[in-house]
């Protein structure tokens, strides 16, 4: 008999969808067999887990929990039903009554077929469609953005192929039709919901389909101009950078962000961060001395004049 999926997720049976996919993901991250491997009762457990959270997610199917229609793994309850339902008896005759008597009780057999949908002699006519099954796939930055094909383990030891469409965002689902569990009485299978999760980048950073970068240039590139090799998520990109950039200048590379879903791609904004040489330099420092505008120069004039 399948556990209570709300104990094994260990949520109330009032949570809200938001603290069951959190609960879920909780657990799915310290049970997934790719955190696992070999060992058959963390696989159980998450098998155990995703089935739990694939009907609580599933509004309707909760509903159907709750109200006792169907159980833990889904399957129907057989709805009580009483041998006075069956029974024929003629006007005026006490319902548990007839020309047999007990003798009625022979045709039981009958009467659980056609609880459970079985005509004499025939073939079982219950079919229900298999559940999702549920699984969280951890993806590189650059894999999420140009497009690649993982592998994943399933809780029975099988493996199953994923590609990532180019420009899948963090949280995104993906729908793998059939792959999920096995109907019953014949009927399809589930699907297969996979949750990309995007790993963060050293360098990169994504907002929708733009890319975000932060690039340090020297006083010597910042003052006089500068053409640069810039990562983007493509490879590198030549930019020119302006004379007199100043450290937190945003240029743009257009069409250098991530894949747009209809077509197209975002653009990658880069920032200028400017870097002084390591340790001091007296040549520098001689050179600003004798420099008056230099010192003329106030960058916190408009913060002095707010205060």
């Amino acid at each position: 008999m399948a556990a209570d999926p709300y104990e094994t997720l260990g949520v109330k049976r009032d949570a809200t969808q938001d603290e069951i996919r959190a609960a879920y993901r909780k657990l799915a991250k310290t049970l997934h067999p790719d955190l696992n491997p070999g060992d058959r009762a963390a696989e159980e457990r998450f098998k155990t887990v995703a089935g739990a959270y694939d009907l609580l997610s599933d509004a309707e199917k909760r509903a159907r929990f709750d109200r006792g229609e169907i159980d833990a793994s889904g399957a129907e309850r057989p709805q009580q039903r009483y041998y006075r339902d069956f029974q024929d008896f003629a006007a005026g005759e006490h319902p548990y009554s007839g020309a047999g008597g007990h003798a009625d009780f022979a045709d039981m057999d009958d009467l659980l077929g056609g609880l459970f949908g079985r005509a004499r002699g025939g073939r079982s006519q219950f079919r229900m469609r298999g559940a999702d099954a549920r699984y969280r796939l951890p993806v590189e930055f650059l894999e999420a953005v140009g497009g690649a094909t993982k592998r994943i383990t399933l809780p029975d030891g099988a493996t199953l192929d994923v590609a990532i469409p180019p420009g899948t965002a963090d949280g995104q689902v993906l729908r793998l039709r059939g792959k999920g569990l096995e109907g019953a009485g014949g009927g399809p299978a589930g699907d297969a919901l996979i949750e990309i999760e995007v790993r963060p980048h050293r360098s990169f950073n994504r907002k929708g389909d733009d890319i975000e970068l932060e690039l340090p240039v020297s006083l010597h590139e910042a003052v006089l101009g500068a053409k640069l090799d810039v990562p983007t998520p493509a490879g590198p990109v030549r930019m020119s950078v302006p004379p007199g950039s100043n450290s937190g200048t945003r240029l743009r590379l257009k069409g250098k962000g991530a894949p747009k879903p209809g077509g197209g791609r975002g653009d990658q904004y880069v920032t200028l961060r400017l870097m002084l040489p390591e340790g001091r330099d007296e040549t520098l420092e001689a050179l600003l001395r004798n420099w008056p505008a230099g010192e003329r120069h106030n960058p916190r004039q408009g913060m002095e004049e707010q205060g």
